[in-house]
């Protein structure tokens, strides 16, 4: 910086023309030097700091905009995922509904093959060729309930509607219903079945029928996949306060890879192409479905394909066994008393059958194909018995008792629905409308005639309680 000559004489103390000396100079030189440098050094640290905020400022905006994008895109993943939940349970109830209503149109044809059956059941000592078609006939019938009771019950568990009737049993009727069920398939391939129960009996809280399930299941299951005359075996024992009850057989076994997915829905192993194992994929699901509603579980062990599988289903134990009521030994039921009939089924086939069995019992049957004709029926005669379908054209069954119920006197004939729907719903709806039984097709004889006769009985106790006054003829009546 120039500095003033004058000034700096002026200032400057000895010499005789007033010039400064050298140092004293170069101290002023340096002084403002230093002063330069501080305020340059204030402005580079202003520089930085504004720098560093503007660097902070687009950091922090940078920041704000990745917020805003995750926040964006968590949005959209939750839209996503909702959509896709949306999208499974719209796909579950669709499949809850064809399993539902497949079961009940297979059921319709069930109906009049089943009443066949039992029709031809009382041919069959005519001739040994009736015979045998008569029991091919019954197995592959039952076969096909079988089924259409898996599909339903599927149905049930994937809607959470499968239901318990839960009172003490006893291991061993549960272990001797599932080989009653199982031991013809058994028996028809030749192999050996050895049932190995402690001689203690045990006492379980829970469905003897569907127990009784979850074991027929995976006896049936193993033989099937069973060569003949192959092994078989069932047995249990205590663990603490559970039993575990294993099935084993030595049969084609179960690879590696489909292990940890043998007990899900519609899961089934390599089948060649005649498909003699039959099956839906559906048992093994039921069976771990049914044991973990009461409280148990299941598990499964197979060192491959070849060498067999063992399954093992662990059931909490209940009260000690002594507590155990054993059920009342089976009365033989008598044909009912012949009555008259009013049946209104729209299948032809089922309408025919079943007619020609009730006729075969020697009762008096008049059918209707549709609902308005079954009312009118219903209306003009009198009848004991009524069968009605709930599915009929122009007018459903409920629709028919109803009305019946509502013009006709007492006594009222006692009214039996027929449907291939077992939901609870529609039973409730049955009874509520009028309905005194509801049949799930196909509908046994047995069942049927034991119906018929309580309620002719009832009728028969009814009629002694309050018999019809005398009549007595007055002079002014002549």
């Amino acid at each position: 910086m120039p500095t003033d000559d004058h000034a700096l004489r002026a200032k400057t103390p000895g010499g005789h023309d007033g010039t400064a000396a050298p140092a004293v100079r170069q101290a002023l030189y340096e002084d403002e030097i230093a002063s330069l440098r501080g305020t340059i050094s204030e402005l580079l640290s202003t520089i930085d700091a504004h720098a560093q905020e503007k660097d902070r400022s687009e950091a922090f905006a940078l920041l704000v905009q990745q917020l805003q994008d995750a926040n964006e895109h968590l949005v959209l993943a939750t839209l996503d995922a909702r959509d896709l939940q949306a999208t499974a349970e719209a796909a579950n109830l669709r499949q809850i509904e064809f399993l539902s209503m497949l079961a009940h149109e297979l059921r319709n044809p069930l109906q009049p093959m089943a009443m066949a059956s039992d029709l031809l059941a009382g041919h069959a000592g005519l001739h040994p060729t009736i015979a045998k078609v008569h029991n091919v006939y019954s197995r592959q019938i039952a076969h096909m309930e079988r089924l259409v009771d898996d599909l339903l019950d599927a149905s049930r568990v994937s809607s959470g509607k499968i239901t318990l009737q839960v009172a003490p049993v006893l291991l061993h009727d549960i272990v001797d219903d599932a080989v009653e069920t199982a031991l013809p398939g058994i028996e028809r391939r030749h192999q050996l079945l050895q049932v190995r129960l402690p001689a203690t009996p045990m006492l379980i809280q829970g469905d003897l029928i569907r127990l009784a399930q979850v074991f027929s299941n995976l006896l049936i299951n193993a033989s099937k996949f069973t060569q003949k005359l192959g092994h078989i075996d069932i047995g249990a024992e205590r663990v603490g306060d559970s039993v575990q009850v294993w099935v084993s057989d030595d049969g084609v076994g179960i690879p590696a890879e489909l292990q940890p997915f043998v007990f899900d829905l519609f899961t089934q192993g390599h089948r060649s192409l005649e498909r003699a194992q039959g099956g839906l994929g559906i048992g093994l699901s039921l069976v771990r479905s049914i044991t973990q509603l009461h409280g148990g579980s299941a598990t499964m062990e197979s060192e491959g394909a070849g060498k067999g599988s063992k399954f093992i289903i662990t059931l909490p134990l209940s009260a000690p066994a002594e507590t155990a009521q054993h059920g009342s030994a089976p009365v033989l039921a008598l044909p009912p008393p012949a009555c008259k009939i009013l049946l209104i089924e729209d299948n032809i086939d089922a309408n025919d059958v079943m007619t020609m069995l009730l006729q075969h019992e020697g009762h008096t049957v008049t059918s209707c194909f549709d609902g308005p004709s079954g009312l009118r029926a219903g209306l003009d005669g009198s009848f004991d018995i009524v069968l009605c379908d709930i599915g009929l054209p122009g007018m459903d069954g409920f629709q028919v008792v109803s009305a019946m119920r509502a013009a006709l006197e007492a006594p009222q004939p006692c009214f039996i629905a027929t449907s291939g729907y077992s939901a609870t719903g529609q039973m409730n709806r049955a009874s509520e409308t009028g309905f005194d039984h509801y049949l799930v097709k196909p509908a046994s004889m047995e069942s049927l005639n034991g119906i018929i006769g309580k309620h002719i009985a009832q009728m028969r106790a009814a009629v002694n309680r309050h018999p019809e006054p005398a009549t007595v003829l007055r002079p002014n009546q002549y």
